[in-house]
């Protein structure tokens, strides 16, 4: 049984095509990222597995499921890009990270021993252990973002999808989130992860799923550099430069952030 499967969708905003044909598939224990420049519609791609976001036509399947009949959603968990956990919610850091118990144990029905126990494991595995009594708001924005992270990953999930949970923080954040991904998947978890730039969460990656113009233009390992962007100077790479023969992008990663 896969993970995730999409076959054939496409995506319309306002009579604008955002997805154009898009299959792609995630099998157990598997961590794919989901690169391609601002505005490619990676992001898209992901909102609409969710649900957030409705199909124009293809099919999803979650755990071998079809999407409109699927209902287990405490099996997948959502950090979406960067909100600012603490803008204007007066919640502590424990209180964010214990509302990802919700689709576990239903909003009417006290915590249990089980529910707390989760809580906790996710503040410790995103090391805000000692935080949880704090206000969200006192926090950095890297520790927001882990705040958000350990909220998903105290509902259990057997399936992470993570939108850009790097962008815009500190180094030691970004290493944190790698560490607690690479535990994540050796309890078994499965994670798509759409990225803008890898950093320290490049070694984990398996597969790579690069969105161009609203398709798959790559679906493989990481590119490498080529040409003159190999060069030690060069920190970006290129989405927009898109071969036509090859029908991927001329990528042009560094060896130290590699940035898509």
């Amino acid at each position: 049984m896969t993970v995730l499967t999409v076959r054939h969708v496409a995506v319309a905003y306002g009579g604008r095509t955002v997805l154009h044909d898009v299959s792609l598939r995630v099998d157990p224990g598997e961590m794919v990222a989901i690169l391609g420049a601002n505005g490619s519609g990676k992001s898209t791609l992901v909102r609409t597995v969710l649900g957030l976001v409705p199909a124009q036509s293809g099919e999803i399947e979650l755990f071998g499921v079809a999407q409109r009949r699927f209902r287990q959603w405490a099996r997948v968990g959502y950090v979406p890009q960067r909100i600012g956990a603490g803008s204007g919610v007066p919640a502590t850091v424990g209180e964010v990270v214990a509302s990802g118990r919700l689709a576990r144990r239903g909003v009417l029905r006290l915590p249990r021993r089980a529910d707390r126990d989760a809580v906790r494991d996710a503040l410790h595995d995103v090391g805000l252990a000692d935080r949880a009594g704090d206000p969200v708001s006192t926090l950095s924005g890297g520790q927001q973002q882990r705040t958000l992270i350990a909220r998903a990953l105290a509902g259990e999930p057997d399936l992470l999808i993570l939108d850009e949970p790097t962008a815009g923080v500190d180094a030691d954040s970004q290493q944190a989130f790698a560490e607690t991904l690479h535990r994540f998947r050796q309890r078994g978890g499965t994670v798509v992860l759409v990225a803008h730039e890898l950093g320290p969460l490049e070694p984990l990656i398996d597969r790579a799923v690069v969105v161009h113009g609203g398709r798959i233009a790559h679906d493989g390992p990481i590119p490498q550099p080529a040409g003159h962007h190999a060069g030690p100077g060069h920190d970006h790479v290129h989405p927009h430069a898109m071969p036509e023969r090859q029908g991927i992008c001329d990528w042009a990663p560094s060896e130290r952030t590699r940035t898509f």
